[in-house]
């Protein structure tokens, strides 16, 4: 493990990461002004197993592979720019549809903690830039001299949940926008529609990226 100098460095950038807005919180923030607090929260874990995903495939340099090969990285790059796309698109008409449904008495049924968390998996797991930012960053931190697979998948975890717990943030912060707006479902709709309208732009984003120089 690094020094305590090099470990707080190590999680004070990892810090700022975890709350920059990206993929996984825009979805946990959607998921959560849709189906309320405890959608969001499995959503949020459900980004913490896709993380985990590219740590354990970094650790055995899986994710090194993929990055080294221009048509893998593109073919899992587009894979989550079109599932980023699909959300945001989705996101944006139910929000109206179930804006329309409220006005009708009706109460859109909720998706449920288990698609939720499905659907934050399959958000993060998809996002190549993630592995490229875990083989880019917690490499700089590892003792060369030590267990370096170890040393990376407890530095990765440490960052994943970093990231989980900045994604439960947003969900309680969004649940309590839900609470107080219950009365005013035109607002409830607006979020909803931005948060799906960042997530379509996110995906366009990660189809245009391109792969890491080595």
């Amino acid at each position: 493990m690094p020094d305590p100098s090099q470990l707080a460095l190590f999680l004070a950038a990892a810090f700022v990461l975890a709350v920059t807005p990206g993929p996984g919180i825009f979805y946990v923030a959607a998921r959560t002004l849709s189906g309320g607090r405890p959608e969001g929260i499995a959503s949020s874990f459900g980004n913490g197993l896709g993380g985990m995903v590219h740590v354990l495939a970094g650790s055995l340099g899986v994710s090194a592979l993929v990055l080294a090969s221009a048509e893998l990285f593109t073919v899992l790059k587009l894979a989550g720019a079109a599932y980023l796309v699909w959300m945001g698109v989705r996101t944006f008409r139910s929000a109206r549809h179930d804006a329309l449904t409220a006005l009708s008495g009706r109460i859109p049924p909720p998706v449920g903690t288990k698609r939720a968390f499905r659907e934050g998996v399959m958000v993060e797991a998809l996002n190549p830039k993630t592995a490229a930012f875990f083989l880019a960053f917690i490499p700089q931190f590892v003792d060369p001299a030590n267990g370096v697979a170890l040393q990376f998948v407890v530095l990765g975890s440490i960052s994943v949940a970093l990231n989980t717990l900045a994604d439960i943030a947003v969900a309680v912060a969004a649940g309590r926008v839900r609470d107080g707006a219950t009365a005013r479902p035109g607002l409830i709709r607006r979020l909803r529609e931005g948060a799906g309208g960042a997530m379509v732009l996110l995906g366009v984003g990660l189809a245009l990226a391109k792969r890491p120089a080595h």
